[in-house]
């Protein structure tokens, strides 16, 4: 059962916590989708859902960075269990050999999604910090 996040009470190690596990889940699942859909030719879908696997594990060694400064060893206390695609890629949507656009389709739908989960938490979050990371995460 999926824990449930309380974002009136969240902290900033936590939300650092979550928004580095979002990152993480949408990593791996950018990787699963490079190997299920094959690639052609150069450029071709695969190489986009690379690239976004890329992407997301930079910004999560940025957040995880950022976490490390901040808190150092400290340990989680936000799990998997927190989440359920808010990053991600559905997945359902990798076919193989789908077109390069169509992947960029799913990245954007997936990106959407994070700024959906963010803008709805936004309404929720009451201290400072943890609203100045969700309002960075969003954009």
């Amino acid at each position: 059962m999926a824990q449930k996040i309380d974002f009136a009470k969240l902290t900033l190690k936590d939300a650092l916590d979550l928004a580095i596990l979002i990152e993480e889940e949408a990593k791996v699942r950018y990787d699963e989708f490079a190997g299920l859909v094959g690639g052609r030719y150069k450029g071709d879908s695969d190489e986009v859902f690379k690239n976004m696997a890329v992407y997301e594990a930079k910004h999560r060694d940025e957040l995880k960075a950022r976490r490390a400064k901040l808190f150092g060893n400290a340990p989680a206390t936000v799990t998997l269990d927190a989440l359920d695609d808010v990053e991600a890629p559905d997945r359902g949507q990798p076919r193989v050999f789908m077109s390069p656009r169509q992947a960029m389709e799913v990245a954007l739908l997936s990106e959407e999604k994070a700024w959906s989960y963010f803008d709805d938490a936004l309404g929720h979050v009451k201290d400072g910090d943890v609203r100045k990371l969700f309002e960075e995460l969003r954009a």
